[in-house]
Protein backbone atom coordinates (compact mmCIF):
# COMPACT_ATOMS: atom_id res chain seq x y z
CA UNK A 1 0.00 0.00 0.00
CA UNK A 2 1.27 3.43 -0.98
CA UNK A 3 1.33 5.96 1.70
CA UNK A 4 1.51 9.58 0.77
CA UNK A 5 2.07 12.75 3.73
CA UNK A 6 1.09 15.91 3.55
CA UNK A 7 4.86 16.72 3.28
CA UNK A 8 5.24 14.60 0.09
CA UNK A 9 2.43 15.68 -1.43
CA UNK A 10 3.39 19.70 -1.35
CA UNK A 11 7.00 18.73 -1.96
CA UNK A 12 6.12 17.16 -5.54
CA UNK A 13 3.17 19.72 -6.11
CA UNK A 14 6.07 22.24 -6.03
CA UNK A 15 8.36 20.37 -8.11
CA UNK A 16 5.48 20.43 -10.64
CA UNK A 17 5.28 24.19 -10.36
CA UNK A 18 8.69 25.10 -10.50
CA UNK A 19 9.22 26.47 -13.77
CA UNK A 20 12.83 28.97 -12.28
CA UNK A 21 15.28 28.74 -15.71
CA UNK A 22 18.77 30.26 -16.27
CA UNK A 23 18.96 33.41 -18.66
CA UNK A 24 20.10 31.29 -21.47
CA UNK A 25 16.28 29.35 -20.80
CA UNK A 26 18.33 25.85 -19.48
CA UNK A 27 16.48 24.54 -16.43
CA UNK A 28 18.01 25.21 -13.17
CA UNK A 29 17.97 22.33 -10.89
CA UNK A 30 19.83 23.54 -8.36
CA UNK A 31 18.29 25.80 -5.51
CA UNK A 32 20.09 28.01 -3.13
CA UNK A 33 16.62 29.74 -1.27
CA UNK A 34 16.87 32.39 1.52
CA UNK A 35 14.27 30.83 3.96
CA UNK A 36 10.98 31.97 3.04
CA UNK A 37 11.95 31.92 -0.55
CA UNK A 38 10.80 32.80 -2.92
CA UNK A 39 7.98 34.42 -1.47
CA UNK A 40 6.11 36.48 -4.67
CA UNK A 41 6.34 34.34 -7.56
CA UNK A 42 3.73 34.79 -10.42
CA UNK A 43 2.87 37.88 -8.84
CA UNK A 44 5.78 40.42 -10.14
CA UNK A 45 8.94 38.59 -8.61
CA UNK A 46 9.70 36.27 -11.40
CA UNK A 47 13.86 37.10 -11.28
CA UNK A 48 16.32 35.83 -8.70
CA UNK A 49 18.96 38.24 -6.80
CA UNK A 50 21.64 36.53 -4.24
CA UNK A 51 22.10 38.77 -0.97
CA UNK A 52 25.37 39.14 0.18
CA UNK A 53 24.66 39.15 3.87
CA UNK A 54 22.53 35.75 4.14
CA UNK A 55 25.87 34.22 2.46
CA UNK A 56 24.42 34.14 -1.06
CA UNK A 57 21.53 32.91 -0.88
CA UNK A 58 18.68 33.92 -3.52
CA UNK A 59 15.23 35.44 -3.17
CA UNK A 60 13.14 36.49 -6.20
CA UNK A 61 13.05 40.45 -7.20
CA UNK A 62 10.94 42.01 -10.00
CA UNK A 63 12.54 42.22 -13.25
CA UNK A 64 12.10 45.64 -13.05
CA UNK A 65 14.79 46.34 -10.51
CA UNK A 66 18.60 47.46 -11.15
CA UNK A 67 21.44 45.42 -9.30
CA UNK A 68 25.00 44.76 -9.89
CA UNK A 69 25.23 41.47 -11.80
CA UNK A 70 27.94 38.69 -12.36
CA UNK A 71 28.40 37.43 -16.23
CA UNK A 72 29.39 33.84 -17.20
CA UNK A 73 31.23 33.08 -19.96
CA UNK A 74 32.53 29.55 -21.15
CA UNK A 75 36.18 29.47 -20.13
CA UNK A 76 36.93 26.81 -22.78
CA UNK A 77 35.04 29.35 -25.75
CA UNK A 78 35.77 32.60 -26.53
CA UNK A 79 34.17 34.64 -29.25
CA UNK A 80 36.75 37.58 -30.69
CA UNK A 81 34.15 40.45 -31.83
CA UNK A 82 36.90 41.39 -34.49
CA UNK A 83 36.11 41.10 -37.85
CA UNK A 84 39.28 38.98 -39.81
CA UNK A 85 39.89 36.69 -42.83
CA UNK A 86 39.62 33.06 -42.06
CA UNK A 87 43.48 32.29 -41.84
CA UNK A 88 43.91 35.71 -39.83
CA UNK A 89 41.26 34.19 -37.20
CA UNK A 90 43.06 31.05 -37.05
CA UNK A 91 46.28 33.35 -36.64
CA UNK A 92 44.55 35.26 -34.08
CA UNK A 93 43.75 32.00 -32.00
CA UNK A 94 46.85 29.72 -32.13
CA UNK A 95 48.92 32.69 -30.80
CA UNK A 96 46.80 34.04 -27.98
CA UNK A 97 44.62 30.67 -27.13
CA UNK A 98 44.88 27.70 -28.62
CA UNK A 99 42.78 27.02 -31.73
CA UNK A 100 39.68 27.64 -33.90
CA UNK A 101 36.87 25.61 -32.21
CA UNK A 102 36.27 22.47 -33.72
CA UNK A 103 32.72 21.12 -32.99
CA UNK A 104 33.08 17.38 -32.44
CA UNK A 105 29.83 16.78 -30.98
CA UNK A 106 25.96 18.18 -30.05
CA UNK A 107 27.44 19.28 -26.68
CA UNK A 108 30.17 21.46 -27.98
CA UNK A 109 27.61 22.88 -30.93
CA UNK A 110 25.43 23.88 -28.21
CA UNK A 111 28.22 25.76 -26.35
CA UNK A 112 28.84 27.30 -29.67
CA UNK A 113 25.06 28.53 -29.85
CA UNK A 114 25.43 29.82 -26.78
CA UNK A 115 28.29 32.13 -27.24
CA UNK A 116 27.50 33.06 -30.81
CA UNK A 117 24.85 34.77 -29.96
CA UNK A 118 26.93 38.13 -28.57
CA UNK A 119 28.10 38.15 -32.41
CA UNK A 120 28.29 41.31 -34.32
CA UNK A 121 28.89 39.79 -37.50
CA UNK A 122 25.81 37.60 -39.30
CA UNK A 123 28.68 34.31 -39.15
CA UNK A 124 31.14 33.21 -36.91
CA UNK A 125 34.59 31.46 -37.97
CA UNK A 126 34.66 27.95 -37.03
CA UNK A 127 38.31 26.20 -37.38
CA UNK A 128 36.49 24.18 -40.19
CA UNK A 129 38.17 24.16 -43.66
CA UNK A 130 37.35 22.69 -47.17
CA UNK A 131 40.37 20.75 -48.94
CA UNK A 132 39.58 21.54 -53.02
CA UNK A 133 42.25 18.82 -54.10
CA UNK A 134 40.57 16.29 -51.32
CA UNK A 135 37.53 17.28 -51.83
CA UNK A 136 36.75 17.24 -48.20
CA UNK A 137 35.62 19.19 -45.28
CA UNK A 138 38.28 18.88 -42.31
CA UNK A 139 38.77 20.61 -38.96
CA UNK A 140 41.78 22.22 -38.10
CA UNK A 141 42.38 20.45 -35.01
CA UNK A 142 43.22 17.40 -38.01
CA UNK A 143 40.07 15.53 -36.92
CA UNK A 144 37.41 14.47 -40.04
CA UNK A 145 34.28 15.82 -39.54
CA UNK A 146 31.61 13.53 -38.23
CA UNK A 147 29.25 15.64 -36.55
CA UNK A 148 27.40 17.71 -38.92
CA UNK A 149 25.17 20.66 -38.28
CA UNK A 150 24.81 22.32 -41.90
CA UNK A 151 21.98 24.42 -43.13
CA UNK A 152 20.57 23.08 -45.98
CA UNK A 153 22.96 23.80 -49.26
CA UNK A 154 25.99 24.12 -47.88
CA UNK A 155 28.73 21.49 -47.21
CA UNK A 156 27.13 18.60 -48.70
CA UNK A 157 27.74 19.65 -51.87
CA UNK A 158 30.60 20.03 -54.50
CA UNK A 159 32.57 23.65 -53.55
CA UNK A 160 33.63 26.43 -56.21
CA UNK A 161 37.23 26.40 -55.07
CA UNK A 162 37.78 28.96 -58.40
CA UNK A 163 38.25 31.87 -56.55
CA UNK A 164 39.07 31.07 -52.61
CA UNK A 165 39.32 28.90 -50.43
CA UNK A 166 36.49 27.67 -48.47
CA UNK A 167 36.03 28.30 -45.09
CA UNK A 168 33.39 26.89 -42.29
CA UNK A 169 31.25 29.35 -40.24
CA UNK A 170 28.19 29.40 -37.92
CA UNK A 171 25.29 31.25 -38.09
CA UNK A 172 25.03 34.04 -35.25
CA UNK A 173 20.82 33.91 -35.79
CA UNK A 174 18.39 31.72 -36.62
CA UNK A 175 19.06 28.43 -35.63
CA UNK A 176 22.88 28.70 -35.99
CA UNK A 177 23.68 26.24 -38.38
CA UNK A 178 27.10 26.03 -40.18
CA UNK A 179 27.61 27.98 -43.82
CA UNK A 180 30.15 27.55 -46.34
CA UNK A 181 32.30 30.85 -47.05
CA UNK A 182 35.30 32.56 -49.01
CA UNK A 183 37.61 32.34 -46.57
CA UNK A 184 38.49 36.20 -47.23
CA UNK A 185 35.44 37.32 -45.70
CA UNK A 186 35.94 39.22 -42.71
CA UNK A 187 34.14 37.57 -39.63
CA UNK A 188 33.83 37.38 -35.44
CA UNK A 189 35.36 33.98 -34.50
CA UNK A 190 35.32 31.50 -31.85
CA UNK A 191 38.85 30.64 -30.16
CA UNK A 192 38.60 27.19 -28.60
CA UNK A 193 40.68 26.43 -24.99
CA UNK A 194 39.99 22.74 -25.38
Amino acid sequence: MLRVTADRITLIWSVVRDSWRWSDQSDSSFRYWKSHQPDKYGLGEDCTAFELKALGRWHDISCSQTFPFVCHEDAELILIKENLMWSEALRYCRQKHMDLVSVHSKEIQRRVMNVVKRASTAAVWLGLRHSCTVGIWFWVSGETVCYQNWAPGNGTSEENCEHTVRSGAVQSGGDQRWISRPGNDKLNFICSRL
